[in-house]
């Protein structure tokens, strides 16, 4: 099965806030790296999207949320966090792995 994958606006704004940052802070051309490296990795979860594992605080959450890990290098540096809702992916949100736990506050379907 194909899945439709849906970028929250929430996921979409931590994508450009995290590549700006990457761009003032470190490198431009890490930064677009980085930016075109996780869209890829986004669109990826059109094919099995359960496979990812469930995030630390899924038991927070009334649905299942999923995460996706990625990074530049052999080391995952962000995870984007997820739903499956029937035949659609959806990004809530694009958190550093250093962050804080999410709570259902955080982010909403």
């Amino acid at each position: 099965m194909t899945y439709r994958v849906l970028i929250s606006s929430r996921a979409r704004r931590d994508l450009s806030q995290i590549s700006r940052w990457w761009a003032e802070n470190r490198d431009a051309t890490q930064a677009s790296q980085w930016y075109d490296g996780m869209l890829a990795a986004l669109r990826s979860l059109n094919e099995n999207p359960a496979g990812h594992p469930l995030a630390h605080e899924d038991e927070r959450f009334p649905y299942e949320l999923h995460e996706l890990h990625f990074g530049l290098s052999s080391r995952a540096t962000h995870r984007a966090l997820f739903t499956i809702e029937s035949d659609c992916v959806v990004i809530l949100a694009i958190r550093h792995a250093a962050q804080r736990e999410v709570t259902p506050g955080d982010i909403s379907r």
